[in-house]
């Protein structure tokens, strides 16, 4: 069994063929799909997808490109949100500082309130951190918390170290597929293998053979056998041990879907 452990399935982009694009990955192989909400507005629909799909799971999270929308009671809705119980993690949340009219301050505010939410609920997080890795790795230190998946991580060998000294697990997925993403495939051949996990990010960071087009938990297996390449491994090897990593970062992701 192969683990999505990031893809938006709630997006707008699958509203025409959603059931379709899930049925396409659970014939591949993927058995487990997480799907981490961006917004407070976003919470209902993806608590509703997991309901009614019991691959999926749900993590609940304002993303760092959502803040300068967000108001201060969707920090209330998120408490109210991880409550429920069902939630495998905080997510997606985190800092990007790619984009130029950044807030970095709001930001920064969003992400350290939600990281309390993390240790409250005991929760693990799942993590953006484009352009911002030293920062985000500094507010995981000052709040504690220290279990989750850096999402698409594209830092360095030392970022990635420090990561998984905290007990964190990396996240790669189509970015890895390209010939000229030489520091990440670099990454993804020489990490230890308790390291890594999977994730498409669907339908963002499309692999090198969808030619930019939308991306789908269904293109995980040949991205798995990329890693396996890369690794000179076997892609049965590479589904065991990603398998493992997504379900110790995330605990509970094995196992059966609660009643509906």
């Amino acid at each position: 069994m192969l683990v999505d452990t990031h893809c938006h399935l709630d997006a707008a982009e699958f509203d025409r063929d959603r059931a379709s694009v899930i049925e396409r990955a659970l014939a591949a192989g993927v058995g487990r799909m997480v799907v981490p909400a961006v917004a407070g507005a976003a919470f209902p629909a993806v608590a509703a997808l997991c309901r009614d799909v019991p691959q999926c799971r749900p993590a609940y999270g304002i993303h760092p490109l959502y803040v300068s929308a967000a108001q201060e009671d969707d920090l209330g809705l998120l408490r109210t949100s991880l409550a429920s119980g069902d939630a495998l993690a905080v997510g997606e949340i985190g800092l990007d500082f790619y984009v130029a009219d950044r807030d970095e301050a709001r930001q920064r505010q969003f992400f350290q309130a939600q990281l309390r939410l993390a240790r409250e609920f005991d929760l693990p997080v799942i993590l953006h951190l484009r352009r911002a890795v030293d920062a985000v790795l500094k507010d995981l230190r000052e709040h504690g918390v220290r279990r989750g998946i850096a999402h698409a991580f594209n830092g360095s060998r030392q970022q990635a170290d420090a990561f998984i000294a905290m007990g964190f697990k990396l996240g790669f997925g189509g970015a890895m597929t390209y010939d000229g993403s030489r520091r990440i495939r670099a990454l993804a051949a020489g990490l230890p293998d308790e390291a890594l996990v999977l994730e498409t990010d669907a339908p963002d960071i499309p692999p090198q053979w969808l030619e930019r087009g939308r991306n789908q938990p269904g293109e995980l297996p040949r991205i798995a056998a990329i890693l396996a390449e890369l690794r000179q491994t076997s892609t049965q090897a590479i589904a065991a041990v990603t398998t493992a990593n997504a379900a110790a970062a995330l605990p509970g992701l094995l196992e059966p879907s609660p009643p509906r």
